[in-house]
């Protein structure tokens, strides 16, 4: 079971379900919008996510024609990630994610806008842009 809330504990979640995939995302959107080097993000099973506290509270920001960023509107916390060509998958952010929960390996993607003031040091997969399919 994985679990979260956001900063304020007025948006709260859980999915009951592994997380299925781990990635970092350094594009200067996820950069942005996290204030950090790059964004971490879990992908868990849409169906087996619900919202245990605060929907009210949600808010949702059309980032691209097919990514929805959703946040608390109180503390503006990033809560998840809903891609709109993989809906059976959410991306949670995993700033979000109360605990340690298991991992899949990590890889890195959007490396060919990362800030150049960052360096990679593990030895995950890098790619450009995108992952492969």
């Amino acid at each position: 079971m994985i679990q979260g809330h956001c900063e304020c504990n007025r948006v709260s979640y859980e999915a009951d379900c592994e997380i299925s995939d781990f990635s970092h995302c350094h594009c200067s959107q996820c950069r942005r919008l996290h204030g950090a080097a790059y964004a971490t993000f879990a992908g868990v099973e849409t169906d087996k996510f619900r919202y245990l506290s605060g929907e009210e509270s949600i808010q949702t920001y059309a980032s691209s024609d097919d990514h929805e960023r959703v946040f608390c509107g109180n503390c503006g916390s990033n809560i998840l990630v809903n891609v709109e060509g993989d809906p059976e998958v959410l991306y949670l952010s995993m700033g979000a994610v109360k605990g340690n929960p298991s991992l899949p390996e990590a890889y890195h993607i959007f490396v060919g806008s990362k800030a150049p003031w960052h360096e990679i040091t593990d030895g995950s997969l890098q790619y450009d842009e995108a992952p492969p399919e």
